[in-house]
């Protein structure tokens, strides 16, 4: 195979060595000026080195970008995985215990019809939210529940070397790993004192602002790449109080 491979090669190059012969040929017989064409081979094999590095740069760029969509085409599957297993569920459940949740959900209220702008409007509005989570000691046992029941999904996620490399989403990862730990690490929320109660706010509030923000870009991305993947994202939106899959004639 690789002779195969290599004969190839020499044929290819002997084909393009007699073609470029051939053309100075029958420059030579049209205009017979030896020097100028002479003084025309040199040139070009002068600016040769730049015409090498020019191409070489060019192709290396269109190479690193095409591998980089595709890894961002894998990585965008992987997400969407987490959020059919974990992502959507966690997001609801948390957007309930958010202080003034009605405004959030009302942003976040998704159509078919949303543009780049909407979800850049989107992203802009959570930057400059400063979101309050009070979840009380009631609702933390089925939290912890759900959360510590999905570890083995979430550890699965990092044998993907390709998701280590996306910032963003790693520190979504290490959030909700570590809630799980601070969850998993009290036996009883019965007696939880103010600053404990406080201390687990904070990290739950953690891990929805990384959640939300990566719901966004991937409701974005689906919008922008996978129409009809979006269609039901948004007809199962778990920022709104009752998604419902049913399409309806308007």
């Amino acid at each position: 195979m690789f002779k195969k491979l290599f004969m190839n090669k020499v044929w290819t190059v002997s084909a393009l060595f007699a073609i470029s012969l051939a053309l100075y040929g029958i420059d030579f017989s049209i205009f017979g000026n030896l020097r100028e064409i002479s003084a025309s081979f040199l040139g070009n094999l002068a600016f040769l080195p730049i015409y090498i590095i020019v191409v070489t740069l060019l192709f290396e760029r269109v190479l690193r970008e095409r591998e980089r969509q595709s890894v961002m085409r894998k990585l965008n599957m992987v997400i969407g995985v987490f959020f059919s297993e974990f992502g959507n569920r966690l997001l609801k459940e948390l957007s309930e215990h958010v202080v003034g949740s009605e405004e959030l959900k009302k942003r976040l209220r998704m159509t078919g019809s949303w543009k780049k702008q909407d979800f850049d409007a989107a992203l802009e509005y959570l930057r400059r939210s400063n979101f309050r989570i009070s979840i009380n000691s009631d609702a933390l046992p089925c939290l912890k529940q759900f959360m510590a029941g999905k570890r083995s999904f979430l550890l699965s996620l990092l044998e993907n070397q390709n998701l280590l490399e996306h910032e963003n989403f790693t520190d979504l990862l290490w959030a909700a790993f570590h809630t799980i730990e601070e969850l998993e690490a009290r036996e009883s929320f019965d007696r939880l004192s103010p600053s404990d109660q406080e201390h687990i706010n904070g990290d739950i509030k953690r891990v929805f602002g990384h959640l939300i923000r990566e719901w966004i870009l991937y409701m974005q991305h689906l919008k922008e790449d996978y129409p009809y993947l979006f269609s039901l994202a948004v007809r199962l939106n778990p920022m709104i109080d009752s998604p419902d899959p049913l399409v309806y004639q308007d």
